[in-house]
């Protein structure tokens, strides 16, 4: 044989004996290796309803709650088998028109689900998956929050109002005039009150979230789109899709602290509250900017998928997935490093993200191809948490804390430290063995998370605790 027909792809340790032929070796080569990547994290895809476009996470019940935009209902998905469970409405229970923004109440556990087409926002049960009421709210309703106290706060876009819902009776308790235009709220924990970006007006509007009513008006940049609350700063993140910023709100004063300029369209912002960062996803410029939220600059840039449109953080791995609408994909960062670990292929479009602590998965909803693609951290593969739902008629127990909440001592058994999250999952504080101080948070619930010990990744069940004055 000729040696120079004999080249050796040294970094593949692929060994092509015609040099014709190699370019199809190099690209066998790589799509092995893609595909390889991909099963690592992948797990599975599910079927849904047409037009998935929302998911929630039942903290209670381990389920996931799908909103299928034009199939006019909500795909269950069981957290621990990846079994699709149920699929609501059943007969003679319509869940509205057009479902989209859907929130989980654990207080009560409870699901809102948002329908613009008809101006509407269903209840469904957590644990029984039957739909208990539909509430008429404003016009084209397209996000919704909750609070510590179970109450529900719904964003009417042409009505500019958002809607404030009991979530004990599901009756409307109040209508809250905002700016033009309102987009997805979110309530901070700190202060106890709930952010609205008015993305017609270049306004956030303030609500007290005790007395429901606005205490301020903030003028940010064009077109707010998306808020994400620092609570260890006590510090608002908007970030302004049509000026290409970031806004940065001091959350104990309502006053605009600085912009920041980040990349083209801005559209998801996330909070990384094991390193104190914001993400920022850059619609326009296929990145994410990466923000020290202590400094409020820019520390990185890091590429991802095209079109990226939605983020989600993982408070026990550190890692930020990232989906690409554009691309069919989703991008994870090492939030330690903020370098990228791994790219995914999921379904078309993936327009909506949501988090299993307990199984350690994400879940995807890929809008143009009516599916939920489950990934699992690749590197945890076989942990889980000892979680077992409640039964359908019993209820989580909480303990009840006030001021003080204590944390079992460190022993062989017991992990050295925990999380506390407030009911949308965000970290509002680590929790050390002993006395922790909690007079600062609001009063409703919590769940604390314990962290994995040193010499395993395993991290233990998730428990409710109810703080009070």
């Amino acid at each position: 044989m000729d040696d120079r027909r004999v080249s050796v792809l040294h970094n593949r340790n692929v060994l092509c004996r015609n040099r014709a032929a190699c370019p199809l070796a190099v690209l066998l080569v790589v799509c092995c290796c893609l595909s390889a990547a991909n099963a690592q994290w992948l797990e599975t895809n599910l079927p849904t309803g047409a037009s998935p476009s929302g998911l929630v996470y039942n903290s209670i019940g381990n389920r996931v709650y799908c909103a299928n935009q034009t199939g006019d209902n909500v795909t269950v998905i069981a957290g621990d088998t990846n079994a699709v469970v149920g699929t609501i409405p059943v007969v003679n229970y319509p869940v509205g028109t057009d479902p989209r923004g859907i929130v989980y109440n654990p207080t009560n556990n409870r699901i809102y689900c948002a329908h613009p087409g008809n101006d509407t926002v269903t209840v469904i049960a957590g644990d029984t998956n039957v739909v208990l009421k539909t509430i008429r709210v404003g016009d084209n309703p397209v996000g919704l929050t909750c609070d510590s106290t179970g109450k529900v706060y719904c964003a009417n876009q042409n009505s500019n109002n958002v809607t404030v819902i009991d979530g004990t009776a599901d009756t409307v308790i109040k209508t809250i005039a905002v700016g033009s235009t309102p987009l997805g709220p979110v309530w901070s924990p700190t202060g106890n009150k709930v952010y609205c970006a008015n993305s017609g007006s270049g306004n956030v509007t303030v609500i007290d979230a005790a007395a429901d009513t606005v205490i301020k008006t903030i003028a940010v940049g064009a077109t707010p789109w998306a808020l994400v609350c620092n609570p260890a700063g006590n510090k608002v993140y908007c970030a302004n899709f049509a000026s290409g910023s970031v806004t940065v709100i001091d959350g104990a004063s309502d006053t605009l602290m600085t912009t920041i300029t980040v990349g083209g369209g801005p559209m998801a912002v996330a909070y990384n509250s094991t390193n104190n960062k914001v993400y920022c996803a850059n619609y326009n410029n296929d990145n994410v900017t990466v923000i020290d939220a202590a400094a409020d600059t820019v520390l990185k840039t890091v590429a991802v998928g095209r079109r990226p449109r939605v983020l989600v953080y993982d408070s026990v791995y550190n890692k930020v997935y990232c989906a690409n609408g554009g691309g069919s994909s989703v991008t994870v960062i090492d939030g330690g490093i903020d370098l990228v670990v791994a790219t995914i292929s999921v379904g078309g479009f993936p327009c909506a993200l949501a988090r299993n602590p307990v199984q350690h998965r994400i879940y995807v909803a890929n809008q143009q191809s009516s599916t939920v693609s489950v990934i699992r951290d690749s590197s945890v593969t076989g942990a889980e948490d000892g979680f077992k739902p409640q039964a359908p008629s019993s209820r989580l127990e909480a303990t009840i804390v006030r001021g003080v909440l204590l944390l079992q001592e460190a022993t062989s058994r017991k992990p050295q430290a925990a999380s506390l999250l407030d009911a949308t999952g965000r970290k509002v504080m680590d929790l050390r063995p002993g006395a922790n101080d909690v007079r600062a948070l609001a009063p409703g619930v919590y769940f604390v998370q314990e962290q994995p010990q040193a010499t395993s990744l395993r991290p233990q069940a998730i428990r409710k605790v109810v703080v009070t004055r």
